[in-house]
């Protein structure tokens, strides 16, 4: 029987309707699943923060500190709770999240200071950074904060892939309010020495603030990184007396060492609040990937709390590598959702490319989380992970300690003169129980591939 015309035509304007739909559905969520090339490109906003504790937040456990804006971008997240620092200091951490890394490949096996006796490092200046990929592709990239990998003008930032640098390029500041290191002026913005005034958790925090608002106002086409790291909560513990005098009043017992942390960190938290609020008054909210982490464990004589892990900051223990963590990929990663799957900061950088749509075609030894993601519960196979750091002084003279995390086997070597450990994180997650003298072939065979990974390490043709 033929249609008639009415019912004809009924039906031809309800396929268009269903094609118009889906088209808007398509296109809606074009960038955020498989890249298209007219796709939106999202920005990237990496905050990383200097030896917050693996308990120091609110919603990581402390109960006697307030982050609200810490914790609600771990609400808002993917939560890593086995995300290891590539190394228990600051330096190579960080050079392992701008190449995606090894930092000894990268020649940062330690921390690189003021003066040459006792810096542990030289960075690459052949490796291709994050910032160096990004501009290839567009992208506006800049500094903000701490840089620590280098002080010539060949290890500045900009000479390394960031359009635009303002921080303080040195290893720690002696004082938070004169910005100094041993005497020296380290902030600069671009190449130019600056000498600004005020806290440098504040100043981190407003430019980061400023350069946010101004992206969006006069290249607002253009998709924008952001590499925004604090020297807070390091040393000195030196927060502003008014948020010192919130956390007393609120708990007059707390001890003063554990206070000025507190402190120090609750500051740090209302000025990334500050920031993530930057992002949302520009409108770019739903189109900003944002990555939170720290460089290593939290320091136990500052009052750091690193829950129930073993020791902290320095240490191959997990609570010198086991750090905070969490990614944030509007439209991807859905609220409250958290992954066991071992991750470590040189993950980040082939984790950004992929969510770009961006191919990496470099020999580095970062993962992609990006199946993570879109599915916290994905399956890994077991990874193989090392961890060095060469330190100086009469305590180490030059001489590296090391740790090799395969699957649930942790080989330990925390300090020049001690014998290798031997620990199964599963059975005994805080390192309790030694078993280098019952799996004598699980310790040779972990300290065999420790040695063919140090052997690539040393291989820095610049130095």
């Amino acid at each position: 029987m033929s249609k008639t015309p009415a019912l004809r035509t009924t039906i031809i304007s309800l396929t268009q309707l269903l094609l118009v739909v889906l088209t808007v559905q398509l296109s809606s969520s074009s960038w955020a699943t498989e890249p298209a090339q007219n796709a939106v490109k999202p920005n990237v906003l990496l905050i990383v923060v200097d030896d917050l504790g693996f308990a120091d937040l609110g919603c990581l456990g402390s109960d006697d500190l307030a982050t609200p804006n810490l914790d609600r971008l771990f609400e808002q997240s993917l939560r890593l709770d086995r995300l290891y620092a590539n190394c228990p200091v600051c330096s190579p951490t960080r050079a392992s999240i701008i190449t995606g890394c090894y930092p000894d490949r990268v020649g940062v096996p330690g921390v690189i200071r003021t003066h040459a006796e006792n810096s542990w490092g030289n960075f690459s200046p052949i490796a291709k950074t994050l910032p160096q990929q990004l501009s290839e592709t567009g992208y506006r990239t800049k500094a903000i904060g701490k840089w620590h990998l280098g002080l010539t003008p060949d290890d500045h930032p900009m000479s390394h892939g960031f359009d635009e640098f303002h921080g303080f390029l040195g290893d720690m500041m002696d004082d938070y309010y004169n910005h100094r290191r041993h005497g020296n002026n380290y902030m600069f913005k671009d190449r130019q020495e600056i000498d600004p005034t005020g806290h440098a958790t504040d100043l981190f925090s407003k430019w980061a603030t400023d350069w946010i608002g101004k992206q969006n106002k006069e290249n607002s086409e253009q998709p924008w990184f952001l590499y925004l790291a604090y020297n807070a909560p390091h040393t000195p513990i030196q927060p502003p007396q008014e948020w010192l005098g919130k956390v007393q009043k609120r708990d007059p017992n707390i001890p003063e060492t554990r206070a000025k942390l507190v402190a120090l960190i609750e500051h740090m938290d209302a000025g990334i609040g500050d920031v993530l609020n930057s992002v949302s008054r520009s409108g770019t909210e739903r189109d900003t990937v944002i990555i939170f982490t720290s460089d290593n464990g939290g320091q136990l004589n500052v009052g750091a709390n690193n829950g129930p892990l073993r020791d902290g900051k320095q240490s191959m223990y997990e609570g010198g590598l086991r750090i905070p963590g969490c990614i944030h990929f509007p439209r991807i990663t859905r609220p409250h959702t958290r992954t066991d799957t071992i991750c470590s900061t040189a993950d980040f950088y082939p984790t950004i490319l992929e969510i770009l749509g961006l191919k990496n075609e470099l020999q580095i030894d970062g993962m992609s989380l990006l199946p993570l993601l879109k599915n916290p519960d994905h399956q890994w196979p077991d990874r193989e992970i090392y961890f060095v750091r060469r330190e100086g002084g009469s305590r180490y003279a030059g001489l590296s300690i090391e740790a090799v995390l395969r699957g649930n086997l942790k080989l330990v070597h925390n300090f020049p003169t001690n014998a290798f450990e031997l620990f199964d994180l599963e059975k005994d997650p805080y390192e309790l129980n030694d078993l280098a003298e019952k799996r004598p072939k699980d310790l040779q065979q972990l300290i065999r591939r420790l040695q063919f990974h140090l052997q690539r390490g040393g291989r820095t043709p610049w130095q």
